[in-house]
């Protein structure tokens, strides 16, 4: 009796002890919708087949295959019940708390997004958050779905039944590999491989092996580029050249241009002094434009250059970006990597054919386009400026400003002058149309003359007066007499009688005198009392006398 009941004993301490852990099973046979299962227990146990079945309904074992299974319960009409589906769930668990204590590396599935991040499979769903999804901050989580990852499990909750996952993990540990690879066997100069994982408006930061470098967009074109994003895009495959490593800081310098052969290398002599070449305009500034003529090879059109006649205050008045244009080659500088040419002398002179088209004495219409303190610019032809100079306006007037006569826009006509067609200058004049007023005047006077006149201006030394329209003359204070004015000085605006002491024709100055005019007043009296009828009582004084009355003076 004793030996029995430590058998009994022992043997339902084996039964318990079999509840709930995961045992080998192996299938004796498929009876409806069950399968019998030898668990090496007193009796066989039931797995319902429908664990046991695929997506189609069919049954994925047969008698002799060994599966894992777990004791449900025990009941007495149907035996020992079995669960093939938690004993999956229990060796899967084992093996997860497994690999998180191990820090291994499993292969999951997304299978759906959800609040936070992704559902991955592995084999069961667990939670891979957006910010354990890559190295940087992913923005379209979308474009993961369906995709087999790698990842390392970082929390594991076997009770909650919480798994949380990261591939951010993984990937950090592989670039720590490809980093510490590539820090051992990099070298300045050496040309490598790689992928474009950032772009910026400086340069493009390209992955080496785990490691950063810089691409700068001076060193990504021979020529000029406007943003690095023309020529690459992230995940290219490029090579590149190692510029400069810094081992410590861990900072690389990478060239894309230095692969390729310099441009000016030889461009002084593919672009000799004087040949014509085509480009296209590839940037304007206030002095200038530069015109690209190939990829590293750009020259400067200063704006001196642009035109032999428009006088255009920015280059954008003649070219845009982007034209073609020709041009002439000036100068070659492969040392500073600089260039000159020309956009007009790649054009014909309309300064050298101008005479032809107006000679001096033509007579022309134009356009006041501009003023200044010293004339007026007019507009010949188109880009053709002549100049009116300020004494040219008017044979008489004397002109403080052009805009006295003319304003900007008003349509003028003006004789040519002269033209000086090495320094592009075009001479105008208005008062050429008229005869000269001064050459008739000095025509039909001489010194001695007396003739009216009107006081315009007083000055310290005299008084300038108007003899006809718009001819003056000075009558210098030595020249004025009292007894003339009745004691009074010249009043502007007053008329007087005058005599011409001076002509000067090439100055353009007549010289007056009142004084004068009192001795030629003596004269005609005496002259008078010479020939005056017998028995007259007037006397040479009452007839000087007389003349000043006339003159307007008093005879008291």
């Amino acid at each position: 009796m004793e030996d029995f009941q430590t058998l009994l004993e022992n043997y339902e301490q084996q039964t318990q002890a079999a509840e709930g852990e995961v045992l080998k099973g192996t299938v004796l046979k498929v009876t409806g919708d069950s399968v019998i299962v030898d668990v090496g227990r007193k009796s066989e146990g039931i797995v319902p087949s429908r664990e046991l079945t695929n997506a189609e309904g069919q049954l994925t074992v047969r008698p002799g295959d060994v599966i894992d299974v777990v004791v449900e319960r025990e009941e007495p009409e149907r035996g020992v019940l079995l669960s093939h589906e938690r004993a999956v769930r229990l060796r899967l668990w084992d093996d997860l708390e497994l690999a998180h204590q191990q820090n291994t590396i499993i292969q999951g599935h997304i299978v759906s997004r959800i609040k936070g991040g992704l559902a991955c499979d592995i084999g069961i769903k667990a939670f891979l958050p957006g910010s354990q999804l890559d190295l940087r901050p992913v923005h379209n989580l979308d474009g993961y779905l369906g995709q087999e990852v790698r990842v390392r499990i970082i929390k594991l909750n076997k009770k909650r039944g919480n798994v949380v996952v990261s591939r951010k993990a993984v990937l950090e540990e592989e670039v720590a590999l490809r980093r510490d690879h590539t820090l051992g066997t990099l070298a300045e100069g050496e040309i490598i491989s790689g992928v474009v994982k950032n772009i910026t408006d400086y340069g493009v930061f390209v992955d080496i092996g785990g490691l950063d470098g810089l691409l700068h967009v001076s060193d990504l074109s021979w020529g000029r580029i406007g943003h690095p994003g023309e020529l690459v895009r992230p995940g290219d495959e490029i090579t590149v050249k190692v510029l400069k490593f810094d081992r410590e800081k861990m900072r690389v310098s990478l060239g894309f241009k230095q692969l390729l052969p310099d441009p000016w290398s030889d461009a002084a002599e593919r672009y000799p002094i004087g040949a014509r070449v085509r480009g296209k305009v590839a940037s304007i500034t206030d002095y200038g434009c530069f015109v690209e003529l190939e990829q590293g090879i750009e020259g400067l059109i200063h704006i001196s250059e642009m035109s032999w006649s428009k006088r255009a205050k920015h280059p954008s008045k003649l070219v845009n970006a982007g034209d073609e244009i020709e041009c002439v080659v000036l100068e070659v500088n492969p040392g500073d990597r600089r260039m000159s040419l020309s956009l007009r002398q790649a054009q014909s002179n309309p300064w050298e054919t101008l005479h032809e088209r107006y000679a001096p004495g033509t007579i022309i219409e134009g356009r006041v386009r501009n003023l200044t303190d010293f004339g007026a610019f007019v507009e010949v032809e188109d880009g053709i400026d002549g100049l009116i100079h300020i004494s040219d306006f008017s044979w008489t007037k004397r002109i403080k400003h052009p805009s006295e006569v003319v304003k900007k826009g008003d349509k003028v006509r003006a004789k040519v002058l002269g033209i000086d067609a090495e320094n592009r200058r075009l001479s105008l004049g208005m008062r050429q149309l008229e005869p000269d007023a001064w050459e008739s005047f000095f025509e039909t006077r001489q010194l001695g003359d007396v003739l009216p006149g009107k006081v315009v201006r007083i000055a310290a030394f005299g008084a300038f007066v108007e003899l006809q329209d718009g001819i003056e003359g000075l009558c210098h204070n030595s020249e004025v007499n009292s007894e003339l004015t009745g004691g009074a000085p010249l009043e502007v605006g007053h008329e007087y009688e005058f005599k011409i002491i001076k002509l000067s024709p090439s100055d353009k100055k007549v010289g007056l005198s009142l004084r004068s005019m009192l001795h030629h007043g003596d004269r005609e009296a005496l002259e008078a009392y010479r020939h005056a009828p017998s028995g007259a009582t007037s006397t040479i004084e009452d007839m000087i006398g007389y003349k000043r009355v006339g003159n307007g003076e008093s005879n008291s």
